[in-house]
């Protein structure tokens, strides 16, 4: 046996069943589905032949996961670096995570993004200093990994006037 506790590293079904257990669990994108498998212990060639199958099959399949994936982080409001931040840590190549989150940004999503963000930061300090307002959307923002200036003009227009009928 060997450090990952497989009796035969390059078993090529117990592999595919172990990537399809994986998969079964929650989509993965390529790299990230490669060294889940290579951690278990499996052979990287084995473990090549399996993602590849399961590419072929349609079980994975990065493009649809970066389109998902970022989905889910425009609905944690978070901005174009921090979309991208967490897109590659989940396995995406950067590439691709760019490129998809270069399409958002292109269709305005990450605006509106920070738009709702600011909204949501808004109604939870309502009747607070207009300047710790602020600071908190700049910190809120900057955590998110939105544009600067972007989160600048949404300080301005929801905060302009210090009103609260936000």
């Amino acid at each position: 046996m060997n450090d990952g506790g497989l009796e035969d590293p390059n078993d090529e079904e117990a592999c595919r069943e172990a990537a399809l257990t994986l998969l079964d669990a929650a989509a993965r994108p390529r790299k990230a589905l490669y060294e889940r498998l290579t951690g278990k212990g499996y052979a990287p060639e084995t473990v090549e032949g399996t993602v590849k199958r399961m590419e072929e099959l349609g079980l994975v399949d990065d493009e649809s996961y970066a389109r998902s994936y970022l989905r889910y982080c425009l609905g944690r409001n978070l901005g174009e670096r921090g979309a991208l931040r967490e897109m590659t840590r989940k396995g995406l190549e950067t590439s691709l995570a760019e490129r998809v989150v270069a399409q958002a940004a292109e269709r305005g999503l990450f605006v509106d993004s920070a738009y709702e963000l600011g909204r949501k930061l808004a109604r939870r300090t309502r009747g607070m200093d207009p300047q710790v307002r602020k600071r908190r959307l700049w910190s809120a923002g900057g955590r998110k990994g939105h544009n600067p200036s972007l989160i600048r003009q949404v300080a301005g227009d929801l905060f302009a006037d210090s009103h609260d009928e936000t």
